[in-house]
């Protein structure tokens, strides 16, 4: 079993002893300035030595009962302080009725006054209280002014910070690095937009306001980081405060609180950086409400794919629902081995949990698997996704993509699945490349499916943050090897969500669909990619073009300028989210969608000899109508209506 260390055990005892000997004060100074003999006892002095007892014994044990000697006083909020007053208070209380209901038929004289009980025990409460209180300053003195014992030193060249927000968030910051033990942090005062608060004094720190003589005042003040401490601060204001603060050239870091399951935030505020989702440019949405996410409880829910960024999201959420059984199906174990430890070590024999190694290319393995199983909701996630590779090793993308898509579907259709989600792409909108297009050929495998008893759906989204192969982990290992940062063209634009937005959209849709839907969500305005590689390096604390260069290295095969505007408000219908639209698109019968595998499927075959066979893009070409070269449309991109919109 653990024990306390010798140290902290002598430091309960010490504080024990303390306080009995400020109780053994009080009662002394009470006998001497009290006639105690006025009743004439037989024995006065006995009989208030056993009252005084009687009263240190209770007041001893209701402490320990409640904790009192097992608190770090020099942490002690005001909670801990009316414990103790009410500790002594019940203390005397019981003293009381121990004394005259039980010790006077035993030992005492007379009868107890109740007057001693009342003013001992008052009196020792309110000097145990100061005694705390004195302890506590005089910690905090020595703590920032001397060096500890053994050998450690305190450190003289403390990091002089700035605190953002006067209120009760940037009050507990403040606290923080003045009670932390050593803290590296020196803060020196208080910036606030709020005029009731400026010229005050919040934690002995003055307050400023927030306007231009401020960032000067950083400056001179040598200010070499800035903490930024709001309440409810969202990513436009972080995004508004970073840059305001930016052009101080000091670091800034968000006191805040973690992002939990379904993108809610909870837990402790701790102090991190900035991180590129917080500069988004937008605000983060969340999709997944009461009964979407009671849609998931009590069911088996199947992701393909569930190793992977959007898949592993998905486990987590649907997780979180309380389903009947979760299933993750995966060719890559290592991926799936990942997410399978961090479900149970989270939800332990409260999750059924399954992990199957299955490649969706395989229709034997998957028709077991789900004969096996049986899953009610499926979520197909599983796909290559990375638009260079697939250019080169289009066969694999067919194979994988549509084919994979297909088996699925089929598999999901005979076993009696209720829903079936597909994830798509923005890639999948006039594609330029082998991987929308093929993304493009999974939607209709998908729409075609409108007279099942499965409901089948499509979601697309456009790039997703920090998602394996994107492009936020290039450039933070781009950063980290001190550069240069790599952009493939200065115009290039994307449009981009996080990872919990990607899989909540796909599983507010899943509890949406119907028959046959292409789910679309208003992603905002699109980003210009070298604002991002900008941001990012910023954020790392070095200066774009001079600490880090940013190149650039020409497009890529397959890659355009920019991605399809998914909000063409007249092709849309509306749902009851006002930020999910339905595509209006019409689907491929079976029959046309059966010639077009067919196609593909005898191309494959006639191809398996090449590494990459030009037959397979004419193939595609020819049965995915709305493919375009990436010539052409970067030929035109300046008069694009989404090249325009990142321009305003």
């Amino acid at each position: 079993m653990f024990k306390k260390p010798l140290r902290m055990r002598y430091r309960k005892m010490l504080l024990m002893l303390f306080d009995i000997f400020c109780f053994v004060v009080v009662a002394a100074l009470y006998y001497l300035t009290t006639k105690v003999d006025n009743r004439v006892p037989t024995d006065p002095v006995k009989d208030f030595l056993i009252n005084c007892f009687a009263l240190l014994v209770w007041i001893m044990v209701i402490r320990v009962i409640t904790g009192t000697y097992f608190k770090v006083w020099r942490y002690t909020n005001t909670g801990s302080l009316l414990m103790l007053a009410i500790s002594d208070a019940l203390g005397g209380i019981f003293a009381a009725i121990t004394c005259i209901v039980v010790l006077q038929r035993i030992v005492l004289t007379t009868t107890p006054s109740i007057l001693p009980f009342i003013v001992i025990s008052s009196v020792n409460a309110v000097l145990t209280l100061a005694s705390r209180f004195v302890y506590r300053i005089l910690y905090k003195y020595f703590d920032n002014n001397h060096a500890p014992a053994e050998g450690k030193k305190v450190p003289t060249n403390r990091i002089p910070v700035a605190i953002v927000g006067a209120g009760q968030v940037g009050y507990s910051l403040v606290h923080e690095l003045f009670s932390g033990r050593y803290s590296n942090y020196k803060p020196l005062f208080f910036i606030d937009n709020n005029t009731a608060k400026v010229g005050s004094y919040v934690a002995n720190l003055k307050v400023y306001p927030e306007n231009e003589e401020v960032l000067d005042l950083i400056r001179e003040q040598g200010v070499a980081e800035i903490f930024i401490a709001v309440t409810g601060l969202d990513d436009a204001k972080a995004t508004n405060l970073y840059h305001f603060y930016k052009r101080t050239s000091c670091k800034i870091k968000i006191y805040d609180t973690e992002m939990r399951d379904m993108g809610e935030k909870s837990g402790p505020r701790k102090l991190r950086e900035f991180r590129i989702e917080d500069l988004l440019f937008r605000k983060s949405i969340h999709f997944l409400e009461g009964e979407a996410r009671g849609f998931y409880t009590g069911k088996v829910v199947m992701v393909t794919g569930g190793g992977g960024s959007i898949g592993s999201e998905l486990c987590r959420q649907v997780a979180a629902c309380e389903p009947k059984q979760l299933i993750i199906l995966d060719i890559y174990e290592n991926n799936a081995y990942d997410i399978q430890q961090e479900l149970t070590f989270q939800y332990g024999n409260r999750l059924d949990l399954r992990v199957v190694i299955a490649s969706v290319r395989d229709r034997a393995r998957m028709e077991a698997v789900f004969s096996e199983f049986r899953p009610q909701i499926v979520f197909h996630a599983a796909a290559h996704k990375h638009v260079p590779l697939m250019e080169n090793n289009s066969c694999e993308a067919i194979k994988n993509n549509v084919f994979g898509t297909n088996n699925t579907a089929d598999m999901a259709e005979k076993y009696g699945a209720q829903k079936f989600i597909l994830i798509s792409t923005d890639k999948a909108v006039n594609p330029t490349n082998i991987m929308g297009a093929s993304k493009r050929l999974c939607e209709m495998v998908v729409q075609c499916r409108k007279d099942s008893k499965t409901a089948f759906a499509a979601v697309r989204f456009g790039n997703v943050l920090g998602s394996n192969g994107s492009v936020i982990p290039l450039f933070r290992k781009q950063i980290e090897q001190g550069g240069p940062v790599t952009i493939t063209d200065r115009r290039i634009i994307r449009y981009f969500m996080t990872i919990p937005e990607a899989s909540q959209l796909v599983m507010q849709a899943g509890a949406m669909a119907k028959s046959g839907e292409l789910f679309v969500l208003d992603m905002g305005k699109p980003v210009l990619i070298y604002d991002l590689a900008v941001n990012m390096i910023r954020l790392s604390g070095f200066a774009p073009g001079k600490d880090i260069e940013i190149k650039e290295i020409g497009l890529r095969p397959g890659e355009k300028l920019y991605e399809e505007l998914l909000m063409k408000t007249e092709n849309l219908d509306k749902t009851e989210n006002n930020l999910i639209f339905i595509e209006r698109d019409q689907p491929l019968s079976r029959k046309e969608l059966q010639a077009k595998l067919n196609l593909l499927e005898r191309v494959v075959k006639e191809t398996q000899g090449k590494v990459n066979a030009a037959e397979i893009k004419r193939a595609v070409k020819e049965v995915v109508p709305t493919f375009r070269d990436p010539e052409e449309v970067n030929r035109n991109a300046s008069e694009s209506e989404e090249m325009k919109l990142c321009q305003k």
